[in-house]
Order: C-alpha cells, then structure tokens, then sequence
C-alpha cells in the first residue's frame, strides 16, 4: 500500500518542529516523515538540522531545515515566514525544544533562569501565536507542546524547569480551550523519562533501563494526529512502565 492510499499516512500535511535534530525532535522527525510528512526541521544546531533534513528526503518528502532559538522572538518570526515561504502551508506546530539548569535557587542565576523560561515557555507562545493566526486563515491545524511530568510533580533544584513545565501545560490548556472555535486542536503531552541526551548527558549515572525509547513518545503522538477532525485528545500522558515515581 502507498503511503498515499494508507489511512495512516500524513502526505500532503507539513509539520514543524522545534528542537528537531536530536532525542524527541528526531525521532519525531523520522516517524512523521516515513508516515509522509513534509518536515520543517527547525533547531538551535542549523548543521545539525540540514544533516537530518538530507536523511528525511530519503523517505520521499520535502524537509526544510531551519536554525532557530525558540526564545527569541524576532527569530521565532522569520523562521516561521521561512517554513512558509519553503513550504506554503502548515498543518502541525509541534513545540518540542527545551532545556534545564538543575541548580539550587541560590545558585540559579537571572539568565539562566530566563534562558530556561524563553526556551520552554516563551518559545512555544510565540511559535504558537504564529501558528495560529495561520491555522484560523487555512481553516484549522494542530498544535502539540511537549510537556513532562515536571508539570505534575515536583523535585529539588529544578525551579526553573519547573516552573517552565507548569506553565506549557497551562497555556495549552488555555490554548486548546481558545482555539477549538477555529478548528485548530491543541495537545500537551506529558512525557516522562526518555533515553535521550537530554537526560543521558546530564545524569550519567542514571539507568537507562527506566527510561523509555523516545520512538515510542514519537508514535503515540502521531497516533494523535491521525484522530478523526471530531475529536482532539487535549492531555496525553505517555511513560515508560519502569517508572515508578508516578503519579
């Protein structure tokens, strides 16, 4: 069966994606484009970025890759008129990119506690502003933001992420409850521990037996976005089994 004629396939659909190049983002990348999405690969590492740009063109689909710090607002906006103008339409804004400074709040300096808000929080506000004046114009769309359990419970010297976490879940709360008028759905999810660099850098020592394979955080949230266009899943947990800190 064609990637066309199979009813889990996304031709024709164009997804965006933050902090595509590496851990979630990738995997993303790759699971999205084999269903046969075009992929707008846009990270903080644009060489990293157009190395897996030419990878994703072997499944057959367009993929623009695009250099963006999520928390800069002027450059949110013009790689956002860069996706399009590559590109012609947007069908998916998935707000994937984050980062973490695990510090006491003593030691928690301002900057680095706003680069932590501009990346998680802000970044996603504006991409999703953008998004959406675009999506009520084409008559509808979905956005996903990349959540954690960092939204839902609470550890030591991690206020920032926190903090940034609480309020990505909030804000798509708000969002879904917003824009469900213009056709666009809005889905957090909720992700917990990943084999990923994000965590494996940081915490060496940390058993990446208890953690899940990104790939599958991946599958489930293109499971979301083949849902019939009468139902949205507004909230989305996905863990791995060994994890046994939750709820």
């Amino acid at each position: 069966m064609s990637v066309k004629n199979n009813p889990a396939s996304m031709a024709g659909k164009v997804v965006f994606i933050t902090g595509a190049a590496s851990g979630l983002g990738e995997a993303l990348s790759h699971t999205l484009a084999e269903s046969g999405a075009d992929i707008v690969v846009a990270d903080i590492n644009h060489v990293q970025a157009s190395k897996l740009a030419n990878k994703l063109r072997a499944h057959g689909v367009r993929a623009c890759p695009i250099g963006l710090d999520v928390g800069d607002p002027a450059g949110t906006t013009r790689a956002f008129s860069d996706a399009l103008d590559n590109m012609g339409r947007l069908d998916v804004l998935i707000n994937n990119a984050g980062t973490d400074k695990t510090l006491p709040i003593e030691e928690l300096s301002a900057a680095q506690w706003l680069r932590v808000i501009d990346t998680n929080l802000n970044g996603p506000f504006f991409l999703a502003k953008h998004a959406a004046a675009w999506m009520q114009h084409a008559g509808g769309g979905h956005i996903i933001n990349i959540a954690s359990t960092a939204a839902k419970r609470a550890w030591p010297n991690a206020s920032a992420y926190h903090a940034s976490k609480w309020g990505l879940l909030g804000l798509s709360h708000a969002l879904h409850a917003e824009l469900r008028p213009y056709n666009i759905k809005v889905t957090a999810v909720i992700a917990g521990g990943m084999r990923t660099p994000f965590l494996l850098d940081r915490f060496p020592d940390i058993d990446a037996a208890t953690l899940q394979d990104p790939l599958h955080v991946a599958q489930a949230i293109r499971s979301l976005l083949l849902l019939p266009a009468e139902s949205v899943v507004a909230e989305l947990t996905v863990l791995p089994m060994a994890e046994t800190s939750w709820p």
